[in-house]
């Protein structure tokens, strides 16, 4: 790891955007023409990224979709132009070396990386390193694929990285002692929270680290919206569900995604959390909500999580010293 002299983090407080919360993808994108672009949305198949997938490649995008189902991707994905579908599985660190070297061998520049697949809350499960699945597929598998896709990041000059959050992230922080579940008993929405923090705090240090190569990072929840993600709840947990927030629209709900990939606004700024396209405002408490927690954007803890996930997936990035 090496910290940059010149680095200075976005403040985390809102900007006029022009937009808001009922904005949609394809209207954040109406001015932009991405046809010399190449992007990459894991979960690019289902609910909101899907929708970020069509709104990328509607804007003229190449949009690069990983999928542990090819099938199901290839029936979601038939009307939309530019797609090409790849086989990727999160929680197997083969299959995500296997992804990366066949993107890397194309030599293609990677000018933006959608960390968007997720689980929520599913029963205690293990990948066969004994990691509990929401941390392991949420959080390390992206870390592990950002990883091997930084040669094609630094190759693009100007790349953006997305990190999908959520408001799960009112479940609390990383548990840096008992990331895994190993001591304590596993708790499904505490797991999702450690997750969706974990999300956040990755775009924290990537930002840092890019900024040398042109990269720039942004941490995104997308509003509340319901998906195949709330598959293993149950009728009563759905309807005990309350953020606070007003449901969107799959297609509102990928506009921020969208926005921190593409917009001028946001030239020379990042590390931060947006919200309803824009940066989300820093809240103290959960009860401030909605904005981000102080948990979810620290820098210590966000350089603590990257040792941890060096660690955890035994993969550096390759960070030479300028």
């Amino acid at each position: 790891m090496h910290s940059n002299k010149t680095y200075r983090r976005t403040p985390q407080e809102p900007i006029a955007s022009g937009y808001g919360k009922h904005s949609t993808a394809k209207e954040v994108l109406q001015e932009i023409n991405l046809s010399d672009k190449v992007c990459i949305v894991t979960g690019g198949y289902s609910g909101i990224g899907l929708e970020t997938t069509r709104a990328l490649a509607e804007a003229g995008a190449t949009v690069i979709v990983p999928a542990r189902t090819i099938e199901k991707a290839r029936n979601a994905l038939a009307d939309i132009p530019r797609v090409e579908i790849e086989e990727l599985d999160l929680m197997d660190p083969a299959s995500i070396d296997a992804f990366a070297k066949r993107f890397l061998d194309s030599q293609r520049p990677l000018d933006i990386l959608i960390n968007n697949a997720g689980i929520m809350v599913p029963p205690l499960t293990r990948d066969f390193r004994g990691y509990e699945s929401q941390f392991a597929t949420n959080h390390l598998g992206h870390f592990q694929l950002t990883a091997r896709l930084w040669p094609a990041l630094k190759q693009a000059g100007s790349a953006r990285i997305v990190s999908v959050s959520s408001s799960g992230i009112v479940f609390g922080g990383v548990n840096f002692e008992d990331p895994n579940f190993e001591q304590e008993q596993y708790q499904k929405w505490r797991a999702y929270g450690q997750s969706k923090s974990a999300n956040s705090l990755f775009a924290v240090s990537l930002d840092e680290f890019g900024y040398d190569y042109g990269i720039r990072a942004f941490a995104v929840h997308p509003g509340a919206i319901y998906t195949d993600l709330s598959r293993f709840l149950s009728e009563e947990e759905l309807n005990n569900l309350d953020f606070g927030m007003d449901l969107k629209t799959e297609e509102q709900g990928a506009a921020t995604s969208v926005w921190c990939a593409t917009s001028p606004t946001l030239e020379g700024q990042g590390g931060v959390y947006c919200l309803d396209v824009n940066i989300a405002k820093a809240v103290p408490t959960v009860q401030d909500m909605p904005g981000v927690l102080p948990w979810a954007i620290d820098s210590d803890s966000a350089q603590r999580l990257w040792q941890l996930s060096e660690k955890l997936t035994g993969v550096k990035f390759d960070l030479e010293q300028l």
